[in-house]
């Protein structure tokens, strides 16, 4: 059997962590930024961890 080839769209969507977690950037923060407060504005460009029920799959997709 061959071997999985990376999804490129997931590789570069997540980052992993030292310890292996998948790191995701937060939602919301593309368009209509009008109304929403610099204090949520300045929340959504940190980044996330991953949820541990998307993760395996993820990772065997991004070939990490």
């Amino acid at each position: 059997m061959p071997k999985m080839k990376t999804k490129k769209a997931i590789r570069n969507r997540f980052k992993k962590t030292g310890t292996g977690k998948l790191m995701r950037t937060k939602q919301g923060r593309r368009h209509i930024l009008t109304k929403k407060t610099s204090k949520r504005k300045r929340q959504l460009k940190k980044q996330t961890v991953l949820s541990e029920a998307f993760s395996s799959k993820y990772k065997r997709l991004a070939c990490m």
